[in-house]
């Protein structure tokens, strides 16, 4: 049978993560994730699973650009295996904005050690990126990051003022400590 007949490629990405999770086991999706976030070729099924419609898309010719590595990023959302964090540090330096992006929400969902890696984000020139960024410090971030959240609240863009505020917030409740 055809992957592309296995695959339930138009459920949500959480979907098809949790089918191939009970199919393969969750440190073998982790694992393969990782491995595709770092630029390995994980065979066309699993990039149907990670990717789904999309995928299947780049499988018939469509460029291929930076999704790929979005694709192992998001599936670390879903599946997990503490090897995996070396692959999302890397990724933060990422020179795809996407792929930047995607590796800061895995850092604040793992709740990964990483705010040193995260902080050049800050400075990211893609507002959606320097966002995620603000969000990640407010779930990982020591005291010691509270003044460059701060210089965000300043951003030209509202949707990254808005999520330093919100990570300043969530900061000053998990370090139990007021942010002044």
């Amino acid at each position: 049978m055809p992957a592309n007949e296995i695959v339930p490629l138009d459920a949500s990405p959480g979907d098809r993560i949790a089918t191939a999770i009970g199919l393969f086991g969750e440190s073998v999706v982790a694992d393969r994730a990782a491995a595709l976030l770092g630029g390995a070729n994980e065979g066309e099924e699993f990039l149907l699973w990670v990717g789904g419609r999309h995928a299947k898309g780049i499988l018939d010719g469509a460029p291929a650009l930076y999704w790929p590595e979005v694709w192992g990023a998001r599936a670390l959302l879903y599946a997990w295996d503490g090897s995996a964090g070396a692959a999302v540090k890397l990724g933060l330096g990422n020179q795809a904005w996407r792929v930047r992006e995607m590796c800061g929400k895995v850092v604040a969902a793992r709740d990964l050690p990483y705010p040193d890696a995260v902080v050049p984000l800050l400075a990211d020139e893609v507002a959606r990126v320097r966002a995620v960024a603000a969000r990640a410090l407010g779930s990982i971030g020591e005291y010691e990051h509270v003044v460059q959240l701060k210089a965000l609240l300043t951003d030209s863009e509202v949707e990254v003022r808005r999520a330093a505020g919100n990570a300043l917030r969530a900061a000053a409740v998990r370090l139990d400590r007021p942010i002044d």
